[in-house]
């Protein structure tokens, strides 16, 4: 009888400190987009292109982020805001530098890197989004325009 009363109170406490991280949870960012400021507001890539980035870039590495429902729930919100804020830290497409064609082309130089290593877009984020799939023939595609745009960008000086 004792163990049933025990394990009865670990489950009481568990579900509470479950409730109690709900209020702990974290306001996600996403700022507005500025005009003029989305890589796709000038000199947009190709429709193809663009839209391989959105399903597969967007979500993290923008300011158009879809949350989903569990990215509402402690402790998994508190690791998908760290790990948008770190995307978009890395490569934000909402904050494009339209301006500054050096720097721009050594974006898409490490776009191109990351999606012809495999590193992007994540594995772990494709078993949950099948529009952030890329083929092999969708990740050359995009590997080729990105190289062959960063070589445009660097050409303009």
């Amino acid at each position: 009888m004792a163990v049933k009363k025990r394990w009865k109170w670990t489950g009481g406490i568990a579900i509470a400190v479950f409730g109690l991280m709900q209020l702990t949870n974290l306001g996600h960012t996403t700022p507005p987009v500025l005009p003029g400021h989305d890589l796709n507001s000038t000199n947009p890539p190709p429709p193809e292109i663009a839209g391989m980035i959105r399903g597969a870039c967007y979500d993290c590495h923008s300011y158009e982020t879809h949350w989903p429902w569990y990215g509402y729930v402690a402790p998994v919100s508190w690791w998908l805001d760290s790990h948008v804020n770190d995307a978009r830290h890395a490569l934000n497409f909402s904050e494009w530098p339209h301006g500054d064609p050096q720097r721009a082309a050594k974006k898409w130089n490490r776009v191109s890197e990351a999606v012809s290593d495999g590193g992007m877009p994540l594995p772990s984020y494709t078993r949950m989004h099948k529009a952030a799939r890329l083929t092999d023939a969708q990740r050359q595609q995009l590997v080729d325009w990105a190289d062959q745009e960063a070589q445009r960008l660097k050409a303009a000086k």
